[in-house]
């Protein structure tokens, strides 16, 4: 008896898996890409709006110049190849 108990609930089970993966899932997964479509579409929306008009050159910060070279970087050794 307690075997057909066990099989009756694993066909139970099975069965319920397979009616919520084929009618449920795809609502929620269809829910979850409008979702993130949505954000996509608002951070696209937001980014030219900031951008300005088409052609505009647009500078958002000043480049800073503290770049300096380093003159002390070693001796420069001329390479010979040697034969054994």
């Amino acid at each position: 008896m307690g075997l057909l108990k066990t099989l009756a609930i694993l066909i139970i089970v099975y069965y319920a898996f397979k009616i919520v993966g084929r009618y449920i899932m795809p609502l929620f997964v269809n829910r979850m890409v409008k979702n993130v479509e949505k954000k996509f579409r608002e951070q696209q929306q937001t980014k030219y709006e900031t951008q300005g008009t088409v052609g505009e050159t647009v500078i958002d910060k000043k480049p800073s110049n503290n770049k300096q070279s380093n003159t002390n970087v070693g001796d420069y050794v001329d390479f010979e190849e040697v034969n054994d």
